[in-house]
């Protein structure tokens, strides 16, 4: 599965990250404005077969509303820079791939620098 990185989280890291999750991609590089909701860029997700990674709590709040399946990679008070972020991602990347192959519905990493 790709991942669809929320605006909250830099444009760089599809392309940082491609090697590790190919097809992978920012909001920003889709149809979806810069003031879309939650709720849309949720349901583009599921409907184009993404995981959401995200720095903010709200799609969590979706997912326990709506329920599975789609799946959430949330980062933690994640106020450090783009390279933090991508080393993170990348240090966490068989998580990741479990959490894309499993029936859970989220991951939360937290304190990852």
């Amino acid at each position: 599965m790709k991942l669809l990185f929320d605006a909250n989280l830099s444009p760089k890291l599809p392309k940082r990250l491609q090697e590790l999750f190919p097809g992978s991609i920012h909001v920003f590089e889709t149809d979806l404005a810069k003031n879309t909701t939650d709720e849309q860029i949720w349901a583009y997700a599921a409907i184009n077969e993404f995981a959401i990674v995200t720095a903010d709590k709200d799609f969590l709040e979706i997912a326990a509303r709506r329920g599975a399946p789609q799946k959430i990679i949330r980062l933690e008070r994640c106020d450090y820079r783009t390279s933090k972020i991508e080393d993170a991602l990348r240090r966490n990347a068989i998580r990741i791939t479990e959490l894309l192959n499993s029936p859970q519905a989220k991951l939360i990493l937290r304190n990852t620098p």
